[in-house]
């Protein structure tokens, strides 16, 4: 809750609580609290604490719920991203009842044990002509320095972890020297 609010204060318009190790209850706990804040949240693949909390949506990996019963359960106003990690997946996912595709990693990333293979810029590329103009948010590895190629390589928007988050003091001035180099 409080990266949340710190993301926030620094600009941060749509925030993804991705939490892989907390137990359920505090992670309910964490989500409720979030978005009590008014911050647009999206939650990291749990359909039910998404629900429960009333979170703007969910976003899902390849072995998450099905998109289809997220759709059912949280209705059609929700927000559903899905994780999508080669330009095969992303062109799958077109099929599937979202409203944004995930493309990553983009670069080397530590936030993730076992990542798939980078993609690259180009493999970025070769995503956004195979999706068209469905919402492209590219993830992993993507910092202050490589943010501008990786939205001129085609992504709409990146999802950033350590280059926020790495210094919990700076995390509102991180944010906003991030939107900032990308306007």
């Amino acid at each position: 809750m409080d990266q949340v609010r710190l993301l926030s204060l620094g600009g941060a318009t749509l925030v993804q609580l991705r939490e892989k190790q907390m137990p359920a209850l505090q992670f309910y706990e964490q989500a409720r609290a979030a978005v009590a804040l008014g911050v647009p949240l999206i939650i990291n693949d749990q359909v039910d604490i998404a629900l429960a909390v009333g979170a703007h949506g969910v976003h899902l990996g390849q072995d998450d719920m099905p998109p289809a019963a997220a759709r059912r359960l949280l209705g059609d106003k929700a927000v559903i991203g899905y994780s999508t990690h080669s330009v095969e997946q992303a062109k799958k996912a077109l099929t599937l009842p979202i409203d944004y595709i995930a493309i990553g990693p983009i670069f080397a990333t530590s936030t993730k044990t076992n990542p798939s293979p980078t993609l690259g810029l180009a493999g970025l590329r070769a995503a956004r002509h195979a999706v068209g103009n469905v919402q492209l948010v590219a993830i992993g590895g993507i910092s202050h320095s490589n943010a501008r190629e990786v939205i001129d390589a085609g992504a709409d928007s990146v999802a950033v972890i350590s280059a926020l988050l790495a210094d919990p003091a700076q995390i509102s001035h991180a944010t906003q020297t991030l939107i900032t180099s990308l306007l």
